[in-house]
Parts: structure tokens; sequence; C-alpha cells
């Protein structure tokens, strides 16, 4: 995988994104309000944290002895958990859900609460995601050994079916997070050299990382078999669908924004450049889906405007469609594209058609890479 570091050009349209910063922060100042979490996502926080960890206390407590009930605390677990993930967390480790950089650091690391290690994510999302977004090589979210996500990805056979098994492999991906990604993530990171960016090193990750997955496992498996008076193979089957039903949420909010029909993929050329500046990269790699719908909106964290999220990342996300309609008006001007799905479900079954096309052999793929 190359390494190499990615220059963005920076002659490509510039005034594009000078504009559209001027009249974003123009936006706050003429409302006199926050780029940060306002009362909705103050409310927001108190719910999703209140999701996962009442059913937890519930389940800890040895109150649940019967199976319905036990798996309907794992599954409001698993909306937690995934609320967790999409709104605090994510908001509060871009630094967007506060100025005080202790909240941020506080809420960020909630997603220690649900097995995962904040600083592999920050490296994996801030860093790796956010500034090389599908670039080959460079962005571990679409470097997926057992998917292809991206046509200059190698081609193998076993990608042929993969628009039918891809759902199973998103549904075990918090599964894989517990168990084995952090510890994968960790030694690449430490050879790298990315730990030293977050002020950590080897060791204090590895300790920190098994003090995490050791609390974790004591909380949501040991503790609950000990306490609750059901068999244990049906307390490990909630604690696996509960996992199962977050990975599939989180993978199927993410993968649509960039993985899609739309959106475009680079390949970086051998002195490290990209033909792009910075901006209309994320527009040219990332798609909008179901705008008008509110209430979705809210229980995703904003992640349905993954162009805004790009393009400001420090604001928080309930700012987002307020904004989003300067980013349209300002990428119209300059004849930048801004994709869009109406619908969530137009969004998800153009990243599934996607998949479909990227899992044929190269003489037979038709869309453009």
């Amino acid at each position: 995988m190359n390494k190499k570091p990615v220059r963005f050009s920076n002659q490509n349209n510039p005034e594009f994104i000078s504009e559209l910063r001027k009249n974003v922060n123009q936006y706050f100042v003429d409302n006199n309000i926050s780029k940060h979490a306002n009362y909705n996502m103050v409310l927001k926080t108190i719910f999703m944290l209140s999701l996962y960890l009442v059913p937890l206390g519930f389940l800890l407590s040895g109150l649940v002895q019967t199976t319905s009930v036990m798996y309907l605390m794992w599954l409001l677990m698993s909306l937690g958990m995934s609320g967790i993930g999409l709104s605090i967390m994510h908001d509060a480790n871009h630094g967007a859900y506060s100025t005080n950089k202790r909240i941020n650091k506080w809420l960020g690391s909630t997603i220690n609460f649900v097995g995962a290690y904040d600083t592999n994510w920050i490296i994996q999302h801030n860093v790796l995601h956010h500034s090389f977004t599908n670039i080959h090589g460079h962005d571990e979210d679409i470097s997926k050994p057992i998917l292809r996500l991206s046509p200059d990805q190698e081609y193998k056979s076993k990608y042929r079916y993969q628009a039918y098994y891809a759902t199973f492999i998103y549904g075990l991906m918090t599964i894989f997070w517990l168990l084995a990604k952090d510890m994968i993530q960790l030694a690449e990171y430490s050879k790298r050299g990315l730990l030293k960016g977050q002020k950590k090193t080897f060791k204090k990750s590895l300790t920190e990382i098994a003090l995490i997955k050791i609390f974790y496992i004591i909380a949501t498996i040991v503790i609950p078999i000990m306490v609750i008076d059901l068999p244990w193979w049906s307390i490990l089957g909630g604690f696996l669908m509960m996992h199962f039903i977050s990975g599939l949420i989180l993978a199927l909010i993410f993968q649509p924004a960039h993985v899609s029909e739309d959106t475009t993929f680079f390949t970086a050329n051998q002195d490290g450049s990209v033909e792009n500046n910075w901006a209309i990269h994320q527009l040219l790699t990332t798609t909008n889906f179901a705008n008008k719908d509110k209430v979705f909106t809210w229980l995703i964290g904003g992640l349905n405007y993954q162009i805004e999220h790009h393009l400001f990342p420090t604001i928080c996300h309930v700012h987002y469609p307020e904004i989003s309609k300067i980013v349209k008006q300002t990428a119209k001007k300059y004849g930048v594209p801004y994709y869009h799905s109406e619908t969530y479900f137009k969004a998800v079954k153009s990243h599934y058609t996607f998949l479909n096309e990227l899992g044929k052999p190269p003489k037979e793929f038709k869309m453009a890479s």
C-alpha cells in the first residue's frame, strides 16, 4: 500500500472553498449561534446514552429473568450503541461537540463503552478517512480485503458475489472491532508513527485497549451470565445480536455516503499529488441522502449530510441542514457537483448496485472509475 504523503492541488478553483467558508462563518455570525452543540444535541446525548446504559443496567441488576425481556434489552442497547457511535462520540472526537476540549475528550471516549478504542478511531476516521477520502491506498474505509470497495482495488474472484454477502460482513463489523481490529490497527499505526500524533505510545495504547476490552467483556457478558437465570448461550446470543444489528446500522449509514454509483475514486500520482483541491475532492467522493427526513436525520447524527460533515467536520451536526443550503448554492455557483439521493432506500440501492459492479471482473465492469 502506497504511503507517500498526498498533496492536493491549490490551483483548482481555490475561490470555491474560501467563499464557502466565508459564507458558512457568516451564517453563524448573523444568527448569533455557536458552531457547537445546542440544547437539541444535549437532549440527544442523554437519550442515546440512556438507550444503551439503562437496558445494560437492567441486565446487570439481575431483574431480567425472561428470554423475551432480555432480548428486548439487547435490542435497545444495539440502537443506543449505534446512536453513541453516530451522534455523540463522532461529533466529540471531531472537536465539534464543545469548545471545551475536556468535554470533547470525555464524550469522545464513550466509544470505549461499546468495546472500541477511541485513539484508533480518531486515526482511522479523522486522519486517514477525512484527509484522503476514496483515495486508494490511503483511505482505510475502502481498504477491506474481504470486500472490494474501490475500482482501484485488485480484483479477486471471491468478490463476485460480494453484493449478496456484504450485509452479513457488515453485521460482523463491531464484533471484529471488539475481538481483533483494534490490535491490528495498533500494530499498524505504531509502525507508521501515527500514534505519536495522538501523543500515545504503543505500550500505553496496548494497556488502554486491554483494560477497555476486559472491562467491556466483564460488564456485558460475564456479569449478565452470572446474574441472569437463563442459559449462558442465550445471553451470549443476545450480546451477539446486539453487535450484529449495531454493525449493520453503522455500515449502512457510512458506506452509501462514499461507495456508490455517483462518487468518484482516486489514486494519487507517483509524487503523491491529486488533481483537485481538498474541498472539491470531498464533493466528488461524497454523497448526501434523505435530507428532507428530519426524524431520520436526528436519529443518525446528521450523517446523511456527509458532504457538510466532510467540509466542516468541526461543526456540530445539528447545524448541517441549514448550512447545506449554503454549500449547495456555492457549489452550483462554481460548477462543483453536489451529489444527493432523495431517499435512504435509493442511497442503499446505489451502494449495493455499485458493490455488484465492483464484484465483476474488470472486463465486465461498466461504471466509470
